[in-house]
């Protein structure tokens, strides 16, 4: 039996990976601050999944203000990783507000760095984004690709945590995985992701906004899938960075087709102009992955469209009126 912490526990894999963990028996310390940067009705479902499992503990704190490390250390003075999840994610929000982006992922990121150093925990995981690789790159995008350009400040806010987890490796020999996630789906997801979005627009006769023409493609991969290789990297690696995702590639037109015909209803449809901070395409080179942590996804883009279509109608009564911000 270990003991983990998990940082954005009620976030949507914050929250798959305590509930893996705790089904293997672990303890896990599970923080998260129920900030309302999206619908919180939706982090309140995710947490009340595991609120009351045996060995889940939850501590409602903010990882961005100093505090949180003795905070942490006092309720958690030992653990055998710290998988740090939590972040605000969001392109186009990020250029709204890119101060609470700085502070949600790159001090926040310092902080958990602090306590795993201060508490010699002997793996630390952070969660970055494919976003860092921008459009200086062809895809499918390699570890090794330059993550010099970033787009927009949740990149850039995600590039800073990696530097620090680097120089944490480097100065006192913390173990650090990083981990690039690409465009995860699945029940419960992000509100403000196109998967959630199209879903609730086109069930519910709402407009389906896309921008541009629809043809940018992305590459999606369950969050089940992900979850799976989020704990295969918590063994020893010394400093590591992988790509997590992105296995089945389609445009959003694509994608927009398989919606409508599993809610069996045509969308409407409106188009607007691309914003500066999108890429095109986006899709992962994952061998490093398969090759070194032996992770090979397993659900595929239909199953997990499946799935989620049927978590949405089973919990239509409130999912409805989430707020799926554009």
């Amino acid at each position: 039996m270990g003991v983990y912490i998990v940082t954005g526990t009620a976030g949507f894999i914050g929250s798959r990976v305590s509930a893996r963990l705790l089904d293997e028996g672990h303890v896990v310390w599970g923080v998260d601050n129920l900030n309302h940067v999206y619908d919180v009705r939706i982090k309140e479902h995710r947490l009340e999944q595991l609120l009351g499992r045996e060995g889940f503990h939850f501590l409602q704190e903010d990882i961005s203000q100093r505090a949180f490390i003795d905070t942490l250390a006092k309720h958690a003075p030992q653990a055998d990783a710290v998988i740090n999840l939590a972040a605000i994610a969001g392109v186009r929000a990020s250029t709204t507000d890119p101060w609470s982006y700085l502070e949600a992922n790159t001090l926040g990121a310092l902080n958990t760095l602090e306590y795993a150093r201060h508490q010699k925990v002997p793996k630390y995981i952070l969660a970055s984004t494919s976003s860092l690789y921008g459009d200086d790159n062809k895809p499918p995008h390699s570890e090794t690709a330059s993550t010099d350009h970033p787009l927009a400040p949740y990149a850039a806010s995600k590039k800073g945590a990696e530097a620090f987890a680097y120089s944490y490796h480097h100065l006192y020999g913390l173990d650090v995985t990083v981990l690039r996630y690409f465009t995860v789906y699945g029940p419960a997801g992000r509100p403000d992701m196109v998967m959630f979005r199209f879903c609730q627009w086109i069930a519910e006769g709402k407009k389906v906004t896309i921008t541009g023409n629809g043809e940018q493609s992305r590459g999606f991969t369950y969050v089940d899938d992900i979850v799976s290789g989020t704990l295969l990297a918590l063994k020893p690696l010394g400093f590591d960075v992988f790509n997590l995702g992105g296995h089945e590639v389609v445009t959003i037109n694509e994608l927009l087709a398989m919606f409508e015909e599993r809610l069996g209803k045509k969308a409407i449809v409106e188009y607007i102009p691309s914003h500066r901070a999108d890429v095109f395409e986006n899709l992962a080179d994952v061998s490093k992955a398969r090759k070194d942590l032996g992770w090979e996804p397993k659900v595929s883009l239909s199953e997990g469209i499946d799935a989620m279509v049927d978590w949405y109608l089973t919990h239509r009564d409130w999912a409805k009126d989430i707020e799926t911000p554009y």
